[in-house]
C-alpha cells in the first residue's frame, strides 16, 4: 500500500529565481523581468508562457506580502493556503527608466545615478538543519534540541574584522564609492571596484583570530517547537537564527526541514489516516465490536452484521491535527475478510454444510476488490 500522489508546488523563491533572503527590490526586479518574459499578451497563444506568468504572478503577490511571506518561510505553502490566488496586479504598471534596466540586464549604471557610497554590511547565510521525527511526532508535536555550527561575530574584533577595532579603511582606488566610472562616448558607464569588490572600503589591518572576515564558526543550541500536524518536507524557520551578518548586516534564517518516518500500519492522507484491518468471517456475517489501533491507544469499532469486504468505517477526530488550526481529521478503518488457509476436517464439513445453504452468483465485476484498494492507496 503506498501513500497518495500529492502535487507539489514550486518553491517560490525558485519560480522567481531569487535568494531566499532576497529583498523587496531584488522581488521586484525579477517579478518585472519574468512578467515581460512571459506576459501573455506577448505570447499569444502560449500555453505554457501563460502558466509561468500565473507561477511568477503568484509567488510575487505572496512574497511581496510581509505578512504572508513569513507564513511561507516557515510553513511552506501549507502556511499560505488559499493566498496567491486570481492575482490581479499589472506586471508592467511601476517600470523604472531605462538605465535601471540596463543596469539590470548588463550589469551597470548608464547615466549620472549612483553616488551614494556602498555599504559594506552583508546579512548572513541562511543555515538548513534537517531531522527525521517519528511519524507520532509529527501527529502530536514535539520539543526538541537542535544543535548546529554557525558563524558568529568575533569577540576579538567585536565583528569589525580590523586588529584595531576601528573598522575598515576607505578604499582609495574608488574613493569609497564601491564603483570606477568610464567615459564612453555619450554614455557614463560605472563598474564594481575590483579592489575593493564594490564594497567602498578595505581592510589593512585584518584581527589575527578572524582574519579580517568579522566572524568566526561556533557550535549553537536550541530548542524548537515542532507544531502538532507538520508534513515531511515542512519547513520551519527561525528568524535571525543563521549566520551572523558582515559588518552591521542582520544575521541569516535557520531553517529546520523535518522528514517523518513512515507508521507500521497507518497512512496519512491529508489530515485523514488510514489502516486495513482484518475480520473472520463469521465477525463479518453476523457482525462483532472488535477492538482496533489508534494513534492513542485502541477504541472500539461496531461492525455490524453482513459486512462485506472492503467495507470502510470512519472514526471522527482520531487522525491528524490541523496544522496552526483547531480540529483533527478521521481516522478510516477498511476492513477485510481473512479466509483460514488451514482448517480441521470437521471445520471443513461445516464450512460445506454452510456452503449448500448460501446461494452467490458468481457473476464477475468490472474491477476486482483489489484494484480498487490498489486504486485508493496509490
Amino acid at each position: 500500500m503506498s501513500q497518495s500522489a500529492n502535487v507539489i508546488k514550486a518553491d517560490y523563491y525558485e519560480v522567481l529565481g531569487v535568494a531566499r533572503n532576497a529583498s523587496d527590490q531584488e522581488l521586484k526586479v525579477a517579478y518585472r523581468k519574468l512578467a515581460m518574459q512571459y506576459h501573455p499578451d506577448r505570447n499569444p497563444g502560449n500555453a505554457e508562457a501563460e502558466d509561468k506568468f500565473k507561477q511568477c504572478s503568484e509567488a510575487y503577490q505572496v512574497l511581496s506580502d510581509a505578512e504572508k511571506r513569513a507564513a511561507y518561510d516557515r510553513y511552506g505553502h501549507a502556511g499560505v493556503s488559499g493566498a496567491g490566488q486570481g492575482f490581479n496586479g499589472n506586471p508592467f504598471g511601476d517600470l523604472q527608466d531605462l538605465g535601471d534596466i540596463f543596469g539590470d540586464l548588463f550589469g551597470f549604471n548608464v547615466g549620472g545615478g549612483g553616488n551614494r557610497r556602498p555599504s559594506r554590511a552583508q546579512k548572513g547565510r541562511d543555515i538548513r538543519s534537517d531531522h527525521l521525527i517519528e511519524f507520532e511526532e509529527a501527529v502530536f508535536g514535539k520539543e526538541i534540541q537542535v544543535t548546529f555550527r554557525r558563524m558568529e561575530l568575533c569577540a576579538d574584533c567585536r565583528g569589525s574584522g580590523t586588529s584595531s577595532g576601528r573598522g575598515p579603511s576607505t578604499c582609495q582606488h574608488c574613493q569609497g564609492r564601491g564603483q570606477v566610472r568610464y567615459q564612453q562616448g555619450f554614455f557614463s558607464i560605472a563598474r564594481t571596484c575590483n579592489v575593493c569588490a564594490g564594497t567602498g572600503s578595505v581592510i589593512t589591518d585584518p584581527c589575527v583570530i578572524c582574519r579580517g572576515d568579522g566572524r568566526v564558526e561556533r557550535q549553537h543550541t536550541i530548542n524548537v517547537h515542532i507544531p502538532a500536524g507538520v508534513e515531511d518536507g515542512t519547513r520551519i524557520r527561525y528568524q535571525g537564527e543563521g549566520d551572523a551578518g558582515r559588518f552591521g548586516g542582520p544575521s541569516g534564517d535557520l531553517y529546520i526541514v523535518l522528514a517523518v518516518k513512515p507508521h507500521a500500519f497507518f497512512e496519512r492522507d491529508g489530515n485523514n489516516l488510514h489502516c486495513v484491518v482484518p475480520i473472520s468471517f463469521p465477525q463479518a456475517t453476523l457482525g462483532a465490536d472488535i477492538e482496533i489501533p489508534t494513534l492513542e491507544g485502541e477504541t472500539t469499532l461496531k461492525i455490524p452484521d453482513g459486512t462485506q469486504s472492503g467495507k470502510e468505517f470512519r472514526i471522527r477526530s482520531k487522525g491528524v491535527p490541523y496544522l496552526n488550526e483547531h480540529g483533527r481529521g478521521d481516522l478510516i478503518v477498511q476492513v477485510v475478510i481473512q479466509t483460514p488457509k488451514k482448517l480441521t476436517r470437521i471445520q471443513k464439513e461445516l464450512v460445506r454444510q454452510l456452503g449448500d445453504t448460501l446461494a452467490v452468483e458468481n457473476t464477475p465485476t468490472s474491477r476486482s476488490l483489489f484494484e480498487k484498494v490498489r486504486e485508493k492507496f496509490s
